[in-house]
């Protein structure tokens, strides 16, 4: 899997861009950032460019790789995020899938119900840990 962290703005109130699931899929109304499945024969960058023009309608330059997270849900399923910087993309965001996305600070971020992969992510952006 691959996310981005699609940033705008400069310290300290640059932004990120987060979605909320929809009602419909897994772990419904959760907080998330951008991305998807890596396929086969992709890099982990063509896949997140893939994934962002399907999601929001841009065209991203993926920018550097900031971490990678390994989760165990409870349920016994593993992932495994891998997350890029996306500073710089072209056309309009457009949510095509999420509920709702909107732009946060990172102090922001623990204010939101992030899916559990992603919530020591979140301390540690809103710690200015990461970026």
């Amino acid at each position: 899997m691959v996310a981005a962290f699609i940033l705008r703005g400069e310290q300290p109130t640059r932004e990120v861009l987060i979605g909320q699931r929809r009602a419909d899929q897994a772990l419904a109304h959760k907080w998330e950032f951008p991305g998807g499945k890596v396929e086969p024969g992709e890099s982990a960058e063509q896949a997140l460019i893939r994934e962002l023009e399907e999601e929001l309608g841009i065209q991203a330059t993926i920018g550097n790789a900031v971490t990678t997270v390994h989760h165990t849900y409870r349920n016994g399923g593993a992932i495994e995020i891998q997350f890029f910087t996306v500073t710089e993309f072209t056309g309009e965001i457009r949510n095509r899938v999420f509920q709702e996305t909107r732009w946060a600070s990172f102090v922001q971020l623990p204010g939101y119900d992030f899916v559990a992969a992603d919530l020591t992510l979140i301390r540690d952006l809103a710690e200015g840990k990461l970026l």
